[in-house]
């Protein structure tokens, strides 16, 4: 019998994370690793589980989440924001809080492009006289 499962993508910074929630115990799973395991900083494993503190739904469900692109922070970040968007589908009456929280809406920052002449994208290079 097939398992019910709800599907979010998230973004952040260069992370993509497609995200599934199936009715669970409440284990996280990052490309085939425990959440332990893959990110090594306790505070960005607090960012993930975000959007279950503010559903209240922490423990409900198991998160299985493929991530590729930038790094930890990224993304966690978008672990979390894939996690938002499946918790919409799960529960339309999410939409409230979750927006509230800031979840739902898409970090736009990016890295700013390098610029000819320079070292960074502000960065010059040392000034010398001569």
């Amino acid at each position: 019998m097939a398992q019910v499962q709800y599907r979010g993508t998230g973004r952040r910074k260069n992370s993509v994370a497609r995200v599934r929630l199936v009715p669970g115990t409440g284990k996280i799973t990052m490309n085939d690793k425990a959440i332990e395991d893959y990110i090594p900083f306790p505070n960005l494993r607090e960012v993930v589980v975000q959007p279950f503190n503010v559903t209240e739904t922490l423990g409900n469900y198991d998160v299985i989440a493929n991530v590729n692109g930038g790094g930890f922070s990224g993304q966690s970040g978008a672990v979390r924001h894939g996690i938002a968007r499946a918790l919409l589908e799960v529960d339309p009456d999410f939409r409230g809080p979750l927006k509230r929280a800031g979840l739902l809406t898409r970090d736009a920052r990016m890295k700013e492009r390098k610029k000819p002449g320079l070292k960074k994208a502000r960065k010059a290079g040392q000034f010398s006289k001569r």
